[in-house]
């Protein structure tokens, strides 16, 4: 189940219906998901996509989706700190940006136009849409583990634009916790 973050408030949200409701008036759509059949752990992209092929299909006649696949992301994954700081950088796409999490955690900030940064830790079981045009960015928690399904709009996938505005940088990349709280900004 997600937890919402919101630091600037020290507020938690950890019950199911807080945060549908929270998220929904932000304007993301956050579900759980099972999968129609049981699969290995480790098992090929293959399985994971037809293991959820009932979500994927109702997911791609809502949003329009045209293509999935399986993102798998191990403490090893060759390069995975310079991966990590492209998606750890405030950004937006042309299109929507959909994650199942199959396994592992991670936690999206979402900078929203109105109202304070707040962070989505996500695990396994999780489905989020976070709406074309919406400012965020993306961290593993400690383990450096996930695997999740992404849907695309555009087959060749999605372009991050970056904003350069400095607000991740407030943020610890860190999944809840006791050390979870924003870096003061310089020269405060």
């Amino acid at each position: 189940m997600a937890l919402i973050r919101i630091p600037d408030e020290d507020r938690t949200i950890q019950d199911a219906a807080g945060v549908t409701a929270f998220l929904s008036a932000a304007g993301i759509d956050y579900e759980r998901a099972v999968p129609d059949v049981d699969f290995a752990p480790g098992a090929p992209a293959s399985d994971v996509l037809a293991a959820y092929r009932t979500k994927i299909d109702a997911l791609n006649a809502r949003g329009g989706y045209v293509t999935a696949d399986v993102i798998d992301v191990f403490p090893d994954t060759p390069n995975l700190d310079a991966m990590l700081k492209k998606f750890s950088s405030e950004h937006w796409h042309d299109e929507d940006e959909v994650r199942f999490v199959i396994e592992g955690r991670g936690v999206f900030h979402i900078h929203p136009t109105k109202g304070p940064v707040f962070a989505i830790e996500v695990e396994a079981g999780d489905v989020i849409r976070v709406p074309r045009g919406t400012h965020h960015w993306f961290d593993l928690c400690s383990d450096r583990r996930i695997r999740a399904i992404r849907l695309f709009q555009d087959p060749s996938g999605w372009t991050p634009h970056y904003t350069k505005s400095g607000a991740d940088a407030r943020f610890q990349p860190l999944c809840f916790g006791p050390s979870y709280f924003p870096v003061p900004p310089p020269g405060l």
